[in-house]
């Protein structure tokens, strides 16, 4: 199993979007894809696209203006 990291911190809509699944199309299964951002938009859109995939949202964590996704291919 991989770690995948994406950093898109400072990237506006549609980039972390389109960097997650770009990211989860190289993915292996039971791998995990690990976003970290800080547009408020891309932290709703990325969990409804997993979602939308049928993939697992392990979870979602924030400090300050930073969020990290973590997915489960």
């Amino acid at each position: 199993m991989a770690v995948i990291k994406i950093d898109v911190r400072g990237q506006t809509c549609p980039v972390p979007l389109v960097e997650t699944r770009k990211a989860l199309k190289k993915a292996q299964p039971g791998d995990i894809v690990q976003v970290v951002g800080t547009h408020p938009t891309s932290k709703a859109e990325i969990p409804m696209a997993v979602d939308a995939l049928g993939l697992s949202l392990i979870d979602i964590s924030e400090e300050g203006d930073v969020w990290t996704i973590r997915i489960q291919r």
